[in-house]
């Protein structure tokens, strides 16, 4: 299958950033892509999480949601893209960092809140994001893959891709806003490549851009090779992936066969 890296950069501007993403799916469309993968925090960021972020989370049901769906029915892709939830638990309460997959008729395929909030480097997400309650595992299927979903500083937690691997993941998509700082570039890639090769799976992880973030999204095969990197600046990359590059690499080192601690 064909999936789109979407390295965007978005801003405090619902509607524009919502415009954005459709521009992303034309071209991923044109370009014969079946999923296309955002970072997180797409609908709405800024250099810090801060009351905003509570202000603007919706219901899965809500206009964002429902523009997101559209926009993916309107050109028949998948999309995986992370946007802010309501908690409904009242007026000031945390939001929820959450991912939605949906699929190219614009139905919802699987969404999933962050388990992992990045309360470090002077950042406190957990002062306006609240963690899932339950930490559950999310995969879906699409074009004939399983599917794992992981935001940003999950990517630090190796169990995590591992109980996504065990449950069928052979692509794991980390949608990210990774905080730059000293050697977070770096971490960044050896992280990614880490998780890959501990699996036997590919590895999407997708970024925003400087000056939130860090960019250098990049798709890593499940030998831990990095097929394709982008830079900086706002871009885009269609590649083709393969169950049989997943079950190749599971063949030659089936660790999934030989861990012993659970």
């Amino acid at each position: 299958m064909r999936i789109t890296l979407a390295q965007i950069d978005s801003g405090t501007d619902v509607g524009r950033n919502l415009d954005l993403i459709a521009d992303y799916c034309a071209r991923a469309a044109r370009e014969g892509s079946d999923l296309i993968v955002l970072p997180e925090y797409s609908t709405y960021e800024k250099s810090r999480v801060d009351q905003s972020f509570v202000d603007m989370a919706e219901p899965l049901d809500g206009p964002v949601a429902a523009r997101l769906q559209a926009t993916a029915a309107r050109y028949g892709i998948a999309v995986v893209v992370g946007l802010l939830e309501s908690s409904g638990e009242g007026e000031g309460d945390r939001a929820f960092n959450t991912l939605v997959a949906i699929g190219p008729g614009g139905s919802r395929l699987a969404s999933y809140r962050k388990i992992h909030l990045f309360d470090c480097q002077g950042f406190r997400e957990s002062d306006y994001i609240q963690a899932a309650p339950e930490p559950v595992p999310v995969t879906f299927s699409c074009g004939g893959m399983t599917f794992g979903l992981m935001t940003c500083y999950d990517l630090r937690f190796p169990e995590l891709a591992r109980v996504l691997a065990d449950s069928g993941a052979e692509v794991l998509l980390v949608c990210s806003s990774w905080v730059p700082g000293t050697a977070k570039t770096e971490q960044w890639a050896s992280l990614a490549k880490a998780r890959a090769i501990e699996n036997g799976v590919y590895v999407a992880a997708v970024s925003q851009t400087p000056p939130v973030s860090i960019g250098y999204s990049m798709l890593v095969d499940p030998l831990g090779t990095v097929l394709h990197s982008l830079g900086t600046e706002p871009a885009a990359a269609t590649l083709d992936i393969s169950p049989g590059a997943v079950e190749a690499a599971r063949d030659q080192f089936p660790t999934w066969r030989h861990h012993r601690l659970v």
